[in-house]
């Protein structure tokens, strides 16, 4: 339901003083989408407010450009413009101090929550001493001599070994016998290739 030019005028007014700087109408229209006011409409409200002296205009052209009327602003004077530099400046240190001190608790939270819980302090602690015991034991069995690996594993090993050993062997001396049949009539000294 589109709004009563009455109440479009009102939003329009208070849009203009609101931003108190130079608006014409399609700036206007583009800020007061979210009202449903049509461009024609906003066109309307400003010539009315415009008639009506509640904002002034001027016309470069074709183009009208709209503004707040100043002399219903409050202009402060210099002392009060001192005062508010002041009470800035103010403002301005202690939301400075308020920056640092949320650097320094956001620092420590996280130097905080870099560091384990109890829980996980207990669970890393008792699997440490699991793995310490388990390496001490393997630690006695090797000092008392005890060997780890069965004499008929490591023959079995040893064969397998000399076994892949000697394919190897063979088949570099294959490759070598075929390499060199490829390579016995080239020019170019086998190094280079």
């Amino acid at each position: 339901m589109a709004p009563k030019s009455d109440s479009a005028e009102a939003i329009v007014l208070n849009f203009v003083n609101e931003q108190n700087k130079p608006l014409n109408s399609q700036n206007v229209a583009d800020s007061l989408q979210k009202f449903n006011l049509k461009k024609a409409g906003i066109q309307k409200a400003l010539d009315n407010l415009a008639d009506n002296g509640k904002i002034s205009f001027k016309e470069y052209g074709k183009q009208k450009i709209y503004l707040a009327r100043q002399d219903q602003f409050d202009i402060p004077t210099s002392e009060e413009l001192n005062q508010m530099k002041e009470e800035n400046a103010q403002v301005q240190q202690q939301l400075d101090e308020q920056k640092r001190a949320i650097i320094e608790v956001e620092g420590e939270i996280k130097n905080l929550q870099s560091n384990l819980t109890l829980e996980q302090i207990r669970h890393k602690e008792a699997k440490l001493q699991k793995e310490v015991k388990e390496m001490e034991d393997k630690l006695v069995k090797l000092r008392k001599g005890v060997t780890l690996v069965r004499p008929e594993e490591r023959k079995a090993i040893a064969e397998m070994y000399s076994e892949k050993l000697s394919q190897w062997r063979k088949r570099k001396r294959m490759f070598k016998d075929v390499w060199d049949a490829i390579t016995e009539n080239l020019p170019k000294d086998l190094k280079r290739i």
